[in-house]
């Protein structure tokens, strides 16, 4: 059930967001097919693709010529970015004021370097 979910997901996805929303334009394509099939039966379907993809001419049916796949495409994902032409954008300049330090040096009871560095010297036995 997941995977049939998934699939159904993704190719809606698919279809919304590439071409292959033109895959559903299948159907008019057959049908036009027909429709030129029954006015001329010796054309063959790859004559009839030949005749609207390869050298397409503007004749009686070219408004069903184009609802016929890839033949137009949309622009599916436009993004649109606008400048308000009142909108002003100006450099304010800054004072830089450094602030003071003051260097303090760890003293501490808790610390002991002599400790810390001793990790890396080899132990030590101790004869009573």
């Amino acid at each position: 059930m997941k995977k049939l979910i998934s699939i159904l997901l993704l190719s809606l996805y698919l279809v919304s967001t590439t071409e292959l929303y033109q895959l559903l334009k299948l159907p008019v394509l057959i049908e036009h097919y027909i429709e030129h099939k029954n006015l001329s039966p010796e054309m063959s379907f790859t004559a009839f693709l030949k005749v609207h993809y390869d050298h397409p001419v503007k004749d009686n049916d070219y408004e069903t010529d184009q609802k016929l796949p890839f033949v137009s495409h949309a622009s599916l994902l436009s993004v649109v970015f606008t400048v308000n032409p009142s909108l002003d954008f100006y450099v304010k300049e800054k004072v830089y004021h450094p602030l003071e330090i003051k260097k303090t040096f760890y003293k501490s009871v808790l610390y002991n370097k002599e400790i810390v560095n001793s990790i890396w010297e080899p132990p030590r036995f101790h004869h009573s």
